[in-house]
């Protein structure tokens, strides 16, 4: 199967079926996991199965994006408490080897009842497009995620981002529609001692009109993981999600977030 099959099938197994059985196949033995409350190794994903089924567990997959032996699931989960909370929106990310999940990173956010933007954290487009465009989208995010976030020019996220007014749709809940109210919520940030920095680019995974990135930084003091989708159309940034959680310094194994 390629990557993005097996991924699927992973999801099928654990979230939706909760069929340990099929699950055991499809997971290598030494599978490698970042989420900080889940011990490393398959036998925990195979322990955790029957605890999500017997706390009516389920989810929505909105988006699935793939490059290479990296796969994007982009979810919702409810009856999550398991996890933290009782809604969460998902990023995981799984990386396959010889037919098998070998990896897995995630970034969970339990996501408000209003946001900035009237948008949801998931709602807008699924589909993509523009794969003959995979490799400038993500050039494109790539420079801008190294000029813009870590590099803190934010004078030059008009090169990067759609400026026209309010065409940048946002689904950060404390952002609003526009770029010009992403510098706003940027200094309101600021202001308040809860600005985002941006220290490290992880990865990046590309498929059409979507591109992923998984970077390190820190929320006021607080050192935190943001996972982010990005949509490119006609050479920039016209929609945005994200999930944003901190990294605690204790975590379940030795694997780390990243």
């Amino acid at each position: 199967m390629e990557p993005r099959d097996v991924t699927v099938a992973v999801a099928n197994a654990l979230f939706f079926d909760f069929d340990t059985a099929a699950l055991n196949e499809l997971l290598a033995v030494d599978y490698i996991q970042h989420n900080p409350d889940v011990p490393t190794g398959a036998a925990s994903l195979l322990d955790i199965a029957p605890a999500l089924k017997q706390a009516g567990f389920s989810t929505t997959v909105h988006r699935v994006i793939s490059e290479g032996d990296l796969v994007v699931v982009h979810s919702t989960f409810e009856n999550a408490d398991l996890f933290g909370a009782h809604t969460l929106v998902s990023f995981d990310v799984f990386r396959v080897e010889d037919g098998k999940a070998a990896e897995h990173w995630d970034n969970l956010q339990a996501p408000p009842a209003t946001t900035a933007s009237g948008r949801s954290m998931t709602d807008g487009p699924t589909e993509i497009a523009d794969l003959d465009k995979t490799a400038a989208n993500k050039a494109l995010v790539n420079a801008f995620i190294d000029d813009v976030f870590i590099g803190g020019q934010l004078d030059r996220a008009a090169d990067y981002i759609v400026s026209e007014p309010g065409a940048y749709k946002q689904h950060n809940p404390m952002v609003a529609d526009g770029l010009d109210q992403l510098g706003a919520a940027f200094a309101s940030m600021q202001q308040a001692g809860s600005a985002f920095s941006f220290s490290k680019l992880h990865r990046i995974v590309a498929e059409g009109n979507f591109v992923f990135t998984m970077t390190e930084g820190v929320v006021g003091d607080t050192p935190s993981a943001f996972f982010d989708l990005w949509r490119v159309e006609d050479g920039l940034i016209v929609e945005h999600w994200d999930t944003i959680s901190a990294i605690p310094a204790e975590m379940a194994h030795s694997n780390g977030k990243f």
